[in-house]
């Protein structure tokens, strides 16, 4: 089976337990950008991968959803940032810089800057690591370890869309989901259920502060200008109903704006029928 793998700090806490401590047989992890991934699972690369939360509307009629694993932030993360040279509410016709490695956080992005701050810039797409000046943007939006690294270009203004999204709607942003191809369910149970079993263990291991995990983060990807435990605690991991909520928000808010093809009720793996069906005998679904 082909696991998709989100190549930043944010991803690593998850596949902690199955990179460090226990690799799970025929299981083929591939890395990439986000944007990466929604290709690869579109046109049937990736049997299984995290994916943005905004491609889910595109991916819907193939795939379906973890029902316990997300990438959320509950208000300030600073991985999902606006660099800017001006306040934002200056950017009305403004260059500003899209990245090309993330979904979620572009649409995100434009139902800030559009329905809560009446801005319309000029949007254009860059970079992941965008350089204002040489893009000629007045602000850009960098995402994950681009946003996290040192070595940034200074800039007067940068804002946290994490948090002005809860600020401006009361929701958490849920950025990334955890999706299957429905066509690849059984034949692949067996790795399936490892995959979300490492998960759980990824999720043990960092509740319980192992130190291992954030020693070994650090390995993976020097350069980080953050305190990484910090970073990690200000992650959200587990899909709670409250974060169900706001995903479900956040794409009927983009569907209103013309951003998203409308979703409707989210489609995820029944746990239930799974725990009974553990040998790939049956799969069933359900709708959220």
């Amino acid at each position: 089976m082909k696991l998709g793998y989100i190549d930043y700090l944010n991803c690593y806490s998850l596949y902690y337990h199955m990179f460090e401590k226990r690799r799970i047989q025929d299981v083929e992890i591939l890395p990439g950008y986000p944007t990466d991934l929604n290709r690869r699972m579109a046109g049937g690369d990736l049997d299984m991968s995290p994916i943005s939360s905004a491609a889910y509307a595109g991916l819907k009629p193939d795939v379906v959803l973890l029902p316990d694993f997300c990438l959320s932030s509950i208000g300030y993360v600073r991985s999902v940032v606006l660099n800017s040279t001006v306040p934002i509410e200056d950017l009305h016709r403004e260059r500003v810089g899209l990245s090309r490695a993330s979904e979620t956080s572009v649409v995100l992005l434009k139902i800030l800057l559009e329905r809560y701050y009446g801005v319309k810039p000029v949007y254009l797409p860059v970079a992941p690591k965008p350089s204002l000046e040489e893009e000629g943007c007045r602000a850009a939006l960098i995402i994950g370890n681009e946003a996290l690294i040192q070595g940034n270009e200074p800039v007067p203004f940068t804002y946290d869309l994490g948090e002005l999204w809860r600020r401006k709607t009361g929701f958490p942003v849920v950025f990334a989901v955890f999706a299957v191809r429905e066509a690849v369910l059984e034949q692949y149970a067996a790795a399936i259920g490892a995959v979300m079993n490492s998960f759980h263990s990824s999720i043990t291991c960092l509740e319980k502060g192992e130190p291992a995990l954030i020693e070994k983060a650090g390995r993976k990807y020097p350069g980080i200008q953050y305190d990484i435990q910090a970073y990690f605690s200000l992650l959200q991991y587990r899909f709670s109903t409250d974060l169900k909520d706001a995903l479900a928000f956040y794409l009927a808010t983009a569907a209103e704006m013309g951003l998203l093809d409308e979703v409707g009720p989210l489609k995820f793996i029944d746990r239930e029928a799974f725990r009974e069906n553990s040998q790939g005998d049956r799969w069933t679904t359900a709708t959220i």
